[in-house]
């Protein structure tokens, strides 16, 4: 089952249900505005199911503008949790290698604040590489969707922009290369019901089209994320307070080449097998 945020034309944003291909429920005919109250209910999965069962309007997919599926929900990342990630780390900077590596065999995982709700992009919508970075890259990511109670209740895709010459320059400077204006995208939408085991079956794909021709490509397992999800939501909830729920990207395994830079007019596609395709056009912010 998929939950998704949409627009109609210039109405205020809706909940949907998508329950094919081509049509989504709107589930305004069952009372339902916000994706945080049914988030938060026992069993998201059967909510949906008994959802799909009622006589409510549809729409057309290909018809609405969906919308990032997020509402008052803070963006955290983990980071490192890709072997691949972490050698893309180190080559960044002999400087900061040492705390890489280190980070990647600890019991406590990097984790940092991403984005706040009314700064995520939407499907669709330019994501940024910075005026000031030489480098830049996207990182496709699984997004863990956790409810009020830090449980994880959905997966959503993530792309979690990155300017990697700040960050290779000095770790410290991690903010700054990850936390800037259409530095992060999500959606477009969010998958329920589906267990750990099940979702690290999926593959993970990025596409970076230039002028209309494909100038990377790459593919990785969500299986290969070394830490369980659980794990993960449980570090990010400690000494943590999120009462409308929250989103955590979950790092990286497709990393472009050391030569390779995002250019504005560049388009990012990528997919997640169990959920669908994020696509982003890049701009200069």
């Amino acid at each position: 089952m998929k939950l998704c945020r949409f627009q109609i034309e210039d109405f205020a944003p809706r909940i949907g249900l998508v329950v094919d291909d081509r049509n989504v429920l709107d589930l305004a005919g069952a009372g339902i505005d916000r994706l945080a109250p049914l988030l938060d209910s026992a069993d998201v999965a059967k909510e949906c199911a008994a959802l799909a069962k009622k006589h409510l309007p549809h729409h057309d997919l290909a018809k609405v503008k969906l919308l990032a599926p997020i509402e008052r929900q803070e963006v955290w990342a983990a980071g490192v949790t890709y072997l691949r990630s972490k050698k893309a780390r180190m080559d960044e900077s002999e400087f900061s290698a040492s705390a890489y590596d280190r980070v990647y065999d600890a019991p406590r995982p990097e984790i940092f604040f991403k984005a706040l709700p009314e700064k995520v992009v939407a499907p669709g919508d330019a994501v940024g590489i910075r005026a000031d970075a030489k480098w830049n890259v996207p990182e496709p990511e699984l997004a863990l969707v956790l409810n009020s109670r830090g449980q994880v209740v959905g997966y959503t895709i993530g792309n979690d922009m990155s300017s990697r010459d700040i960050e290779g320059e000095n770790l410290l400077y991690l903010p700054q290369a990850k936390v800037y204006a259409r530095s992060c995208a999500l959606g477009p939408f969010i998958t329920v019901g589906a267990s750990e085991a099940e979702a690290r079956a999926w593959t993970i794909g990025v596409e970076i089209l230039r002028g209309g021709k494909v100038v990377f490509a790459g593919e990785t397992s969500v299986g290969q994320i070394k830490r369980g999800f659980d794990e993960l939501a449980g570090y990010l909830c400690r000494s943590q307070e999120f009462p409308h729920g929250a989103v955590l990207l979950t790092g990286t395994g497709v990393v472009p080449a050391d030569d390779f830079t995002l250019a504005a007019g560049d388009v990012v596609r990528i997919r997640i097998s169990g959920i669908g395709e994020l696509v982003n056009p890049v701009a200069v912010v």
